[in-house]
């Protein structure tokens, strides 16, 4: 497991500027690993990452089993950040019948007709589940903050005033408040990679053929906006990092840190929860000691 303090590196406290320069996206090192190679801090993340997707399982089993709590991740990013990436590698330990994976694309015209939480309250874990948003609510104070023309198709214009966008953070921080009420644990990670992480990528899509179908336009004119994007990820994370809910701000030019770290962030927390297996009655036990004895007699 990766140590508290290093963890606390990532974790934005609740009611603190949040700014992206305090976080280095290719952090990769703590000091007393400054004389390691690359490849053997890669090999040592890669031991991390193992050893945490061994304890997910369990986790996850006794999750299951206790059904009284729910989890749901949320992973938002730019374009090309590796979320695909880290749901496949982080998730790959875990039973798949325990785990549900959402993607939001652009909202339909029936979700546009409700509020902008409906389609998302649609797609909460049940008890005993683990639910991923790639992409999330978050969208709707992140892209629609940097394109306002979409909230015309969203909402009456005089509802647009000078304070709608504390007030939306605030429908956010009451609906995952409701949530821990309830029994979900949240965990958000924001994939920080830097601009010049997200060219190469893009690059690489361009340049291997197997990899072309990921690359799309739409993708390179949203690069057009970064600066935007970074100041509406500035402030939608300043607004609703709590310690109900915190935010984790991951390193993303290193898809091996990326991957290690939050694969610990979940199993630690999940393991944190009060956990336990069902306790069997007195009446079940007798039950269970005849079924043993008519088992035997056969």
């Amino acid at each position: 497991m990766i140590r508290k303090d290093i963890i606390d590196l990532f974790r934005v406290p609740a009611g603190k500027k949040f700014r992206l320069k305090d976080h280095n996206s290719g952090w990769k090192q703590t000091e007393e690993f400054k004389d390691l190679g690359k490849d053997a801090l890669k090999a040592r993340a890669k031991e991390t990452l193992d050893e945490n997707l061994r304890a997910l399982t369990d986790a996850q089993n006794l999750l299951y089993a206790d059904d009284r709590y729910s989890v749901l991740i949320v992973l938002q990013a730019m374009d090309a950040a590796g979320k695909d990436g880290t749901i496949r590698h982080v998730m790959s330990g875990v039973n798949p019948q325990g785990c549900q994976v959402f993607s939001f694309k652009k909202p339909s015209a029936e979700e546009l007709d409700h509020n902008f939480l409906w389609r998302y309250m649609k797609s909460l874990p049940e008890r005993g589940r683990i639910g991923i948003f790639n992409r999330s609510y978050y969208e709707d104070v992140l892209v629609v903050k940097v394109h306002p023309d979409f909230l015309g198709a969203q909402l009456p214009r005089e509802k647009v005033g000078k304070k709608f966008w504390e007030d939306r953070y605030e429908d956010i921080n009451s609906f995952e408040r409701h949530l821990v009420r309830n029994g979900t644990l949240i965990l958000k990670f924001f994939l920080n990679v830097s601009k010049e992480e997200q060219k190469r990528r893009f690059l690489e899509r361009l340049d291997r053929s197997e990899k072309n179908w990921k690359f799309s336009a739409s993708d390179l004119a949203e690069r057009g906006y970064w600066d935007d994007y970074m100041t509406a990820y500035e402030d939608a994370i300043s607004a609703t990092s709590t310690d109900l809910a915190p935010w984790y701000v991951i390193p993303a030019d290193h898809k091996w840190i990326t991957r290690s770290v939050v694969a610990d962030i979940v199993t630690t927390s999940i393991q944190a929860l009060d956990l336990r297996y069902p306790v069997v009655s007195p009446e079940q036990k007798k039950r269970l000691e005849d079924a043993r004895k008519q088992l035997e007699a056969e």
